[in-house]
């Protein structure tokens, strides 16, 4: 593990700590200054296109494959976080996928409660249907609070009738939202989320509902008929269960899914991909598995 890496990264970020008593704006606001400077791949050309109801970035490099698309979803608890402030993950993607990549983005909360994020996102993968894309070209992603929505589209396509894409990844996903897994609690010392703001971002999105709802998580989910799934999680952050328990339950479901647990790693420690090794490993590894899986679901169309 780059622990010196790791260790400047959390010094630095203790001294720009969150505003306090800051409204939903201030808070944004924050969050994007912290990740504006952070590099990008480079050759990685942004359109905006209209992708759902917010829109989003699509991303491309010379040697993208314009037949394959990636949606990524960003993290930031439902309440922060855009396609600028994760655009450091979405860029790598496009670079190790060989694929286009969606970064889209969603109704935030407070202003715009459960069930909006999670609608939103099920709204980008019927736009890129219906722009023509083959599911089996399409595979869908998601850090954090992106993670949950990436899982809960996969879920309510098959609900809906709607095909599969050829794969998935969620890195660190916020899915137990009712906080029944162990390390909830006994990951006391974890920087960045802590139990504190993950209760913050329940209580914005979720408010008084039912934190195991569909509406807010497919935690609870049936899988059975879900695309191969890769998985990835921080060893030193409380959603680490999270990520063990959704494998478990992937795999009980029929569903090839693997774990990766990343000893050491904080929570979204990809955002910090240019300066931490272990960043970047997760994302090379990343898109290594979605390059696999939309070129095979591609091969196996093709051969029917």
């Amino acid at each position: 593990m780059s622990k010196a890496q790791l260790d400047f990264i959390l010094d630095i970020s203790s001294q720009n700590p969150p505003p306090e008593n800051a409204t939903p704006h201030m808070m944004r606001e924050w969050f994007e200054g912290i990740n504006a400077q952070t590099p990008i791949a480079d050759g990685s050309m942004i359109e905006r296109v209209p992708a759902g109801p917010c829109g989003g970035d699509l991303i491309r490099r010379e040697e993208t494959d314009e037949s394959r698309l990636v949606i990524y979803y960003h993290g930031g608890g439902f309440l922060l976080g855009s396609s600028r402030s994760h655009r450091v993950i979405a860029a790598h993607l496009a670079r190790t996928s060989g694929a286009a990549v969606l970064a889209a983005d969603y109704r935030l909360a407070p202003e715009d409660p459960a069930p909006a994020a999670h609608d939103d996102a099920f709204a980008v993968y019927q736009w890129a249907l219906a722009q023509g894309y083959d599911p089996a070209a399409i595979a869908l992603t998601g850090d954090s609070a992106g993670g949950n929505l990436a899982l809960s589209v996969a879920v309510r396509a098959r609900k809906e009738g709607l095909p599969q894409p050829a794969a998935l990844v969620l890195m660190s996903p916020a899915l137990d939202l009712a906080s029944e897994g162990d390390s909830h609690r006994s990951v006391t010392d974890a920087p960045l989320l802590t139990r504190g703001l993950m209760d913050l971002f329940n209580m914005v999105y979720v408010g008084a509902g039912d934190g195991k709802s569909e509406l807010v998580t497919p935690f609870y989910s049936d899988f059975t008929g879900l695309p191969p799934t890769l998985v990835q999680v921080g060893s030193w952050e409380i959603l680490r269960d999270d990520s063990v328990t959704v494998v478990e339950r992937l795999k009980a479901a029929g569903v090839s899914a693997e774990l990766k647990i990343f000893d050491g790693m904080v929570h979204s420690w990809q955002l910090f991909a240019p300066m931490l090794d272990e960043g970047m490993a997760s994302i090379e590894e990343a898109g290594g598995f979605l390059h696999e899986h939309l070129q095979a679901a591609i091969a196996r169309r093709v051969a029917v």
